[in-house]
């Protein structure tokens, strides 16, 4: 039992732990995004199929719980080890973080891309964004404002937050562009006859991600 328990804690203190670590809970992120996504369109189907997929939702508030936790722990898990990374890069290469011309170019020395050198930046923003997005629709009294369709109506309708929001959709995109196929890689998908279909895949998707969460910000202000 001892040997086992070291093993595990070696593993997952060491590089190539923490970058699995990372990349299971990226994927988890990924798939929740899409999970997020399917359920914001309902808005489009007017203010009683929006609402009637809030209530689905929260027929099982214990299911609701476990997973709004696992989110949280996912969560907590992916900037622990993304910090913990940053700064073990940072540390063994003290330049290797410092900003340059170079990085408005497609591709930097090393083979980094934008994406990749920017990936603690905007992982950070995307931290701040979400807790901020939390606070405007999940840690509020839907019933007092008129229920949760009227409430994203009345915040898109705002285009300080309209605008907010759909710049860091695009943000999100942005970061996982890089993170997607990150994770395949750190997983073992780092094949030459696989790798450059993921890296497609990781582009369509991050689109994806962020011109249909764009869309129905852009939809209610435009509407309004």
């Amino acid at each position: 039992m001892g040997g086992k328990m070291n093993w595990f804690i070696a593993t997952f203190t060491s590089s190539i732990g923490k970058k699995l670590v990372m990349a299971i809970t990226g994927l988890s992120f990924s798939l929740f995004l899409v999970l997020h996504l399917v359920g914001n369109f309902f808005y489009y189907g007017g203010g009683p199929a929006f609402e009637g997929y809030s209530a689905q939702l929260h027929e099982h508030p214990a299911l609701l719980r476990l997973a709004e936790g696992g989110l949280i722990l996912f969560a907590l898990l992916h900037i622990l080890f993304g910090a913990f990374l940053y700064f073990q890069n940072l540390a063994a290469r003290p330049q290797g973080y410092v900003m340059k011309k170079s990085v408005i170019r497609k591709k930097a020395p090393g083979g980094q891309t934008v994406s990749s050198r920017l990936q603690a930046y905007t992982g950070l923003y995307i931290l701040v964004f979400v807790i901020i997005h939390l606070f405007a629709f999940t840690f509020v009294d839907r019933n007092a404002v008129g229920g949760l369709y009227r409430m994203v109506t009345t915040a898109f309708q705002n285009p300080f937050y309209a605008a907010f929001y759909v710049f860091s959709v695009i943000v999100v995109g942005f970061h996982i562009n890089h993170g997607f196929w990150s994770a395949f890689q750190t997983i073992g998908a780092n094949h030459p006859k696989y790798m450059p279909a993921i890296k497609m895949i990781s582009v369509l998707y991050a689109l994806i991600i962020g011109v249909c969460f764009s869309s129905i910000p852009v939809f209610i202000y435009l509407s309004a």
